[in-house]
């Protein structure tokens, strides 16, 4: 039975090979052409960079905005090389980008774009000096590149062209091969190869488990306790009082022992209600992450300010890490670290990430390897996350926690 592919003559599948060829070409020489400016534009970038961050840990907790914004327009020229590598020289999976890796990455491409640079000057000269000595050969005249010359004829013309075309090849294959290599540069600094990539995806993946496991023992063990020592108790209180309330004869003495009773049993309902909202919050299923933490915020002991930024929502999984985070970091602040303010950001990274930032100006000194903080870092590897701490004593203290947001 013949196929429905679509068979050309030969000759017209050679055009359209052809064709396709020079299109390729000529937009990996597009490419080149502007990773040679973004190349420059890199370079005086991370000089900047390298100032902006040495001044602000001179400033110490004064430069954490000087050092968030350093860090966010590393990661937004990074995405813009990487879309650029992308559109004229080949699809590129990169891994989750932080901005130290981006700023190494910034900070040396500046050898390829110089080369790139090269390569189409070099390809520019050959065609300048062929077109001048054709055109000089057919119009007659003489050569001005070369002083005192006749007039140009075809033997000149045909001792040159041997070295030209050479030249002129190697210059059209040279940005190719430019393309090539930014390609290539960026999988090595910014990606991971086919092989690697499954290697350390099953290593994460085992890690990931294992932190899941311990995240869900540890939830487990602070439901437990909470029971215990909270709603349990207070039961316990309540049946004793009924009690009492049975045994007694007077009835002012059992009226006012009920009345206790009745506000037993509201402070349990009221901790059971907390405890449920610990483990799950229903308005993350109802309304969302920003109706949960804005509720979260309210119900806070010292001021919070939020900033969410989030036009959509996110799914499920990611919702409730980011709040768990968030009402964790908050909670821990409140405890040991008495701030004045707690600020809370929930923006869109880039790579499609989200991103929640919890600053509070305490004293700092927070450890990250300490059970809360560590807890936290599991439940965020399990959705394939990373959480930061910068805690230097004097503060202030920022939790960062990166989630993909698909």
């Amino acid at each position: 039975m013949p196929g429905n592919d679509v068979v050309h003559p030969p000759d017209l599948a050679d055009r359209i090979a052809v064709s396709s060829l020079l299109r390729q070409w000529f937009g990996a020489l597009v490419g080149v052409l502007l990773g040679s400016l973004t190349a420059i534009a890199a370079l005086l970038f991370s000089v900047a960079a390298v100032l902006a961050l040495t001044l602000a840990r001179i400033l110490g907790r004064w430069g954490t905005p000087l050092r968030r914004a350093v860090d966010e327009s590393t990661l937004a020229l990074s995405e813009l090389e990487i879309r650029r590598i992308t559109r004229f020289h080949g699809t590129v999976h990169t891994d989750a980008a932080t901005p130290r890796r981006c700023r190494w990455y910034l900070g040396m491409r500046w050898s390829i774009g110089l080369l790139g640079i090269g390569v189409v000057l070099l390809l520019m000269l050959c065609l300048v000096v062929a077109g001048s000595m054709i055109s000089a050969w057919i119009l007659n005249g003489s050569w001005g590149l070369i002083e005192n010359s006749d007039r140009v004829d075809g033997g000149l013309v045909a001792v040159a062209a041997v070295p030209g075309i050479l030249l002129i090849f190697v210059a059209a294959v040279g940005v190719a091969g430019v393309g090539s290599l930014d390609r290539w540069f960026v999988i090595q600094v910014l990606g991971r190869q086919s092989d690697r990539l499954l290697h350390q995806r099953v290593a994460e993946l085992t890690s990931s488990r294992d932190h899941v496991v311990d995240a869900i023992d540890d939830e487990r063990r602070r439901i437990e306790r909470d029971l215990h020592d909270g709603v349990q108790q207070q039961l316990i209180a309540l049946g004793m009082l009924i009690g009492r309330a049975r045994r007694a004869d007077e009835p002012d003495k059992v009226h006012e022992l009920l009345a206790q009773a009745q506000a037993t049993s509201q402070g349990a309902i009221s901790e059971l209600r907390e405890v449920a909202n610990r483990v799950y919050p229903i308005a993350l299923d109802k309304d969302g992450l920003r109706a949960a933490v804005e509720t979260m915020a309210e119900r806070a002991s010292v001021p919070v300010r939020l900033t969410y930024e989030l036009t959509e929502r996110l799914r499920p999984a990611v919702e409730a890490v980011l709040y768990f985070v968030i009402s964790e970091a908050v909670t821990n602040a409140a405890k040991h670290a008495f701030p004045k303010l707690l600020e809370v950001n929930v923006t869109h990274q880039k790579f499609d990430r989200a991103l929640a930032t919890i600053t509070d100006d305490g004293p700092g000194g927070a450890d990250p390897s300490g059970t809360g903080l560590s807890g936290l870092a599991r439940r965020v590897a399990a959705v394939d996350g990373t959480l930061t701490v910068h805690s230097p004593d004097g503060g202030p203290t920022v939790v960062m926690a990166s989630v993909p947001c698909g």
